[in-house]
């Protein structure tokens, strides 16, 4: 399927290259045609995200779920292979309650945007801040409380935040974690006084850097490190105090408010039914919690 799409996309910039030489050797009006051609684009683009929401207003619509397989409570892969996880069950419970059909698809974290912006999903829901993103999709209401912590293991001898100094921290590429630690009016300071901080493209290898002693800690959210906590409670500990308090929402293309707004309505309406504490108290055992949901 992305190999068609990848050809389209292909035949489609060839043509509209071919378009533009045409008006250059015709008297100049490649400018004007190519401001046609965007404007063109644009149009299709705002056509195709109300074709959307009618879609989803009628009820013959795929929700297109792009999360992090490993990304533990969240999304991941369970032990009999399948994917699994706390948002992806809450968005099937979604998709069931207003007639829609479900796809789960796992995806490059870093490539979310892309896949976001050509269609290929169409929400990013797996543990994702908002905060800091606003400007860039449509969300829904945030509906659970998260933070950016610190993971080192029990016997590092590392008891707070300043006892980081000197050591080699990692968290995964384009992640909260990261931005929290690159941002002037975060915790870039803090940062400034690692020996080291590295980035990696998911948390599991990222434990396992931390396991093998490559680094001394590793940042991430706190459902993770709830996760890793509780599936090895002789092995970690997390620094009591947060590097920030955030967040978790469902993100959508920025013009795609009224599927944002629906799914919104639709949680409110599972908490109000007890599927929401229903669920948390399914990957309770994953370190998840019902006093961190905020939707209601």
């Amino acid at each position: 399927m992305k190999k068609v799409k990848f050809a389209a996309a292909f035949v489609a910039a060839f043509a509209l290259a071919a378009f533009v030489l045409v008006g250059c050797s015709s008297g100049g009006s490649s400018s004007a045609s190519a401001s046609a051609s965007s404007a063109s684009a644009s149009s299709e683009s705002a056509s195709a995200s109300s074709a959307s929401a009618s879609s989803a207003a009628s009820g013959e619509f795929t929700l297109v779920v792009g999360f992090d397989a490993e990304y533990p409570p969240y999304g991941f892969v369970g032990d009999d292979g399948q994917y699994t996880g706390f948002d992806l069950d809450l968005a099937q419970a979604v998709c069931e309650a207003n007639g829609w059909e479900f796809k789960a698809e796992p995806i490059d974290w870093d490539a979310k945007d892309a896949l976001l912006n050509s269609g290929a999903i169409n929400c990013i829901w797996n543990g994702f801040t908002m905060e800091g993103r606003e400007g860039n999709y449509a969300f829904s209401d945030p509906y659970m409380l998260n933070e950016q912590v610190v993971v080192v293991k029990k016997d590092s001898g590392i008891a707070d935040l300043a006892g980081l100094a000197g050591k080699a921290v990692m968290t995964q590429a384009d992640s909260a974690a990261l931005e929290v630690l690159s941002d002037e009016e975060g915790q870039k300071a803090l940062a400034d006084t690692f020996a080291k901080l590295e980035t990696i493209g998911d948390y599991n290898n990222a434990f396992m850097q931390l396991d093998s002693g490559m680094v001394d800690a590793v940042a991430c959210d706190l459902s993770i490190a709830q996760y890793q906590m509780s599936a090895n409670p002789d092995k970690y500990v997390m620094i009591e105090e947060p590097l920030s308090s955030e967040h978790y929402a469902v993100g959508f293309a920025k013009d795609d408010t009224a599927t944002a707004e629906t799914v919104t309505a639709s949680l409110k309406a599972l908490y109000a039914d007890g599927t929401v504490k229903t669920l948390c108290e399914k990957y309770a055992e994953y370190g998840l919690s019902f006093d961190n949901w905020v939707l209601v």
